[in-house]
């Protein structure tokens, strides 16, 4: 972040208050993002469990679990399992 971008935002309207809460929000996700990678985790790459929880969320929000979805959801955490005792990727 260089004076420049705190120029540009301020030319946009934004606040101080809201320069600095962006400012903590990307560095929140930038110590997410290296703690994640630091435990070596895995993203599954089966698309459908990503769409499957997309419908979930909108009709539901976070208080209700699919089962469909979390059984999609157990089978990745399986292959990954796979994966990791075998070395090759998913």
């Amino acid at each position: 972040m260089t004076p420049a971008h705190i120029e540009a935002a301020r030319q946009q309207g934004a606040t101080d208050l809201e320069i600095h809460d962006t400012v903590l929000i990307a560095a929140a996700f930038c110590m997410y993002n290296r703690y994640v990678d630091g435990l070596a985790t895995w993203q599954p790459r089966n698309d459908q469990m990503y769409e499957e929880m997309g419908k979930r969320l909108a009709e539901s929000g976070y208080a209700k679990r699919d089962t469909e979805a979390t059984e999609i959801a157990e089978r990745s955490a399986g292959d990954a399992q796979k994966w990791r005792l075998s070395g090759s990727e998913l």
